[in-house]
């Protein structure tokens, strides 16, 4: 495994964490950019891409800190069919009653708009095939905690934590804009399952990585 930077630590997740992962998404929202200025309520990503999983898997949740606080995150779900069932009965209902459906022509919905709009008819995909990669997370760093080795310190962390639980494999999906995100994921040994819209999808066997 490589080594964190100096004065970085990787940690669980804790509740008083939460506004913290919710920043960091926020400013990393936007192929890996900061997404601020594109949202009205800056709760939304989060809402959407970290809450479910602080809230449904909170094991799986891993924080990287320095001396300024969290600086990013790796989030995972185990199994994806079970976490999206309970992302939808659980934790959608109440965000539906804050967040009303959008109107209008869905190709000209702002970023909050679209946002609003999966609280409501969520988007949920995941590749095929679907027995060799059930598991799913998310990693996000903030730019003062990028090209230092942390993020793969995070990664090894959480697929550590996924092969004890018995997965066979894990994907996740990036925006196709983002090619450092693509760089950084296929040396990790990901490679291409499927691609759909803006997205692109990774997969990695875990049996592979022992």
């Amino acid at each position: 495994m490589s080594d964190l930077a100096p004065n970085f630590v990787v940690r669980p997740f804790r509740p008083s964490d939460e506004a913290a992962v919710y920043a960091v998404c926020l400013q990393t929202a936007d192929a890996g950019r900061d997404a601020t200025a594109l949202y009205d309520d800056p709760a939304l990503p989060g809402h959407l891409y970290v809450g479910p999983y602080l809230t449904l898997e909170p094991e799986l949740a891993l924080m990287l800190e320095d001396g300024f606080g969290v600086c990013g995150y790796a989030l995972a779900a185990l199994d994806s069919h079970l976490f999206y069932e309970r992302f939808q009965r659980e934790w959608l209902p109440p965000l539906r009653g804050r967040y009303p459906t959008p109107n209008g022509d869905p190709s000209i919905w702002s970023a909050s708009e679209a946002v609003r709009a999966q609280f409501h008819a969520p988007d949920i995909f995941w590749p095929e095939p679907h027995a060799d990669f059930p598991s799913h997370l998310h990693i996000d760093l903030l730019p003062r905690a990028q090209g230092q080795g942390n993020g793969r310190v995070l990664m090894d962390t959480l697929l550590t934590a996924l092969r004890q639980r018995g997965s066979p494999g894990v994907h996740l999906g990036m925006h196709v804009a983002n090619a450092r995100a693509l760089r950084f994921y296929t040396r990790l040994g990901f490679r291409e399952l499927a691609r759909r819209g803006k997205t692109l999808y990774l997969g990695l066997h875990l049996a592979d990585e022992r």
